[in-house]
């Protein structure tokens, strides 16, 4: 993997965890100050470092994941925290209408962490996931727009390719081509660049699909250096520049993640 942590989920799981608790939840709780008792939900949970977060202050926590080897791992990485909060790991797909049906106005809170890019038909995920709110919850989304430097998470690439920025953005058969014949990637990993090449999901394109979902954004905030590269690069995080921030498509190409809380 191009960068160390990639090849070390034990670490990828410490920085999520210490990423949440320094970031994504103080940022939930100035919109939810009071997270215990709440009922949460995490899509695409991975190994659940975001959720100990949440449940460590005392909140009722589902994290919801659809690889069954991310799950199995996840409960031995965050054993103590499912020992000791109530935090329960699980195999499960939003779509499922039985999912859809148990979850129905169940949660407070619904957290999306680096997700919302690889899923297609975002205005219909974000329709489903207003469904499992209770009256005033609110929906947590922390993603990288698609036109930063490494939008693509072009990242997860083998060789010098995990370090290049922007190439991503190349039409998706030049972009395909690039990956197999040019740099001779594997065709899971090929798989994955080209999902979230087809989702491009940007700033603009993400407020449309809010909108168009029937919800509001009540809380919002672009990062020039995304605060998980403070536990990768050592990288301090840094909001976005202001006048930047107020410039449709430009921001995308410098804002390295986004932060939203919709209702």
């Amino acid at each position: 993997m191009s960068l160390e942590h990639h090849g070390k989920p034990e670490i990828m799981f410490q920085q999520q965890l210490d990423n949440a608790r320094q970031y994504v939840v103080p940022f939930i709780q100035q919109v939810k100050s009071e997270i215990k008792n709440l009922k949460v939900l995490e899509v695409g949970a991975g190994e659940g470092g975001v959720l100990c977060a949440v449940a460590e202050l005392g909140a009722d926590c589902v994290g919801l994941e659809l690889a069954e080897w991310r799950v199995e791992r996840g409960k031995g990485y965050a054993k103590d925290f499912i020992g000791q909060y109530k935090l329960n790991l699980r195999v499960g797909n939003f779509y499922d209408e039985q999912i859809q049906k148990e979850f129905t106005s169940q949660f407070d809170v619904i957290i999306l962490k680096d997700v919302i890019e690889h899923l297609p038909e975002q205005e219909k995920v974000m329709k489903i996931l207003k469904q499992f709110l209770k009256k005033d919850g609110i929906i947590f989304f922390g993603f990288p727009p698609w036109c930063m430097p490494f939008g693509g998470h072009q990242q997860i690439a083998i060789g010098k390719l995990g370090k290049m920025p922007y190439y991503h953005i190349l039409p998706r058969s030049i972009y395909n081509f690039v990956l197999k014949n040019i740099f001779r990637q594997s065709s899971g990993t090929i798989t994955a660049l080209l999902e979230v090449h087809d989702t491009k999901i940007s700033i603009n394109r993400f407020e449309r699909c809010v909108k168009a979902a029937g919800m509001k954004i009540i809380k919002r905030e672009l990062f020039l250096i995304n605060p998980i590269y403070k536990y990768k690069f050592g990288l301090m995080p840094r909001k976005q520049i202001p006048f930047l921030k107020s410039i449709p498509f430009i921001r995308d190409f410098f804002t390295t993640c986004c932060y939203y809380i919709v209702r």
